[in-house]
């Protein structure tokens, strides 16, 4: 069953998000201000484990193997990989290291190996999360065992919106895996990207329905869509920057507990829109010089921006 729980109406959702951008900026900062350090910030690295030819069509998505990309196949990397990536991570300030696996569904083939690297990376000290697809009850619960901290599962976009956007997975298989994690034991990471050709009412949706979320996601990522040459969203329109920092603004005060991390786009965005982000509630990034298949910001470029900034990140040294 899935586990939604209305304390938020759309309604209220939209009086937040639609409010004079100074009042949301205000009242997002002030919840940040009163939940969490307001100039530290989580720094995690996310990692390509197992690349390319998903079955599924997100238009979204370099690595689905309906469409041509840049992108080549590439076998589930072997544990000496992983371990050597994780090592680099932690020596550039990571505090949690991200496995991503371009499955559909978790093959159970897999598992031992998975639950390895999990073991492997905890070792180094470093804090773990997955994200490979949907999982069976069994899987969640084995990860667990093996010390997974967070599994990522988006939701992408609002349950209305979603069909324009993945057609191979519904929406409620989506909440299902989140539900399976949850009962695990495993702490949630669930977000989801704008940019998608969706409207300001479908952020607002995307946002009810993971603050209703029981409890909401401890991992909030807000990603602006990269436009990959070859998917079917490929030519769409940028997203304003504005819309990005009043969803970012009203995730933080409808979910002021969770992490809220601006993750892919980042590229392209200007250090004064990053500042905005982070002011109403961003506090936690990727760093690393690519997001599975994607760019990232330079690791030099991140620490002058957050130099400038005055931000701390939670592991001295980054």
């Amino acid at each position: 069953m899935n586990q939604l729980i209305p304390n938020w109406t759309l309604e209220s959702i939209k009086t937040i998000y639609t409010q004079p951008f100074h009042d949301l900026m205000y009242n997002a900062h002030t919840i940040h201000r009163a939940h969490h350090q307001p100039n530290h910030l989580e720094v995690a690295t996310l990692l390509s484990i197992k690349t390319g030819a998903c079955p599924e069509d997100c238009g979204y998505c370099s690595q689905s193997g309906l469409v041509k990309t840049h992108v080549e196949k590439e076998k589930l990397l072997s544990l000496t990989q992983v371990l050597q990536n994780a090592k680099d991570a932690k020596a550039r300030g990571a505090k949690r290291f991200c496995m991503g696996a371009a499955w559909r569904l978790v093959p159970d083939k897999a598992m031992p190996e998975l639950k390895c690297m999990i073991e492997g990376v905890k070792a180094l000290g470093l804090e773990t999360c997955m994200t490979l697809g949907m999982l069976t009850k069994q899987q969640a619960v084995e990860l667990k065992e093996a010390g997974l901290d967070f599994y990522n599962h988006n939701i992408d976009t609002s349950p209305t919106y979603y069909k324009k956007v993945v057609t191979t997975r519904t929406f409620e298989a989506r909440l299902d895996t989140i539900n399976h994690v949850r009962e695990a034991g495993i702490q949630v990471c669930c977000g989801g990207i704008v940019g998608l050709g969706e409207t300001s009412l479908d952020r607002m949706e995307f946002l009810l329905t993971l603050a209703n979320m029981s409890p909401p996601p401890e991992s909030v990522p807000i990603n602006r869509l990269i436009p990959v040459k070859g998917t079917r969203l490929a030519d769409t329109p940028e997203v304003e920057g504005i819309e990005l920092v009043r969803t970012i603004a009203t995730a933080r005060i409808t979910m002021p507990k969770s992490m809220i991390r601006l993750t892919a786009g980042r590229t392209e965005m200007s250090d004064e829109l990053q500042a905005l982000c982070f002011f109403c509630g961003a506090n936690s990034v990727f760093i690393g010089d690519k997001l599975l298949t994607e760019a990232n910001p330079k690791t030099h470029k991140d620490k002058n921006l957050f130099k400038k900034l005055g931000l701390v990140a939670f592991h001295d040294n980054f």
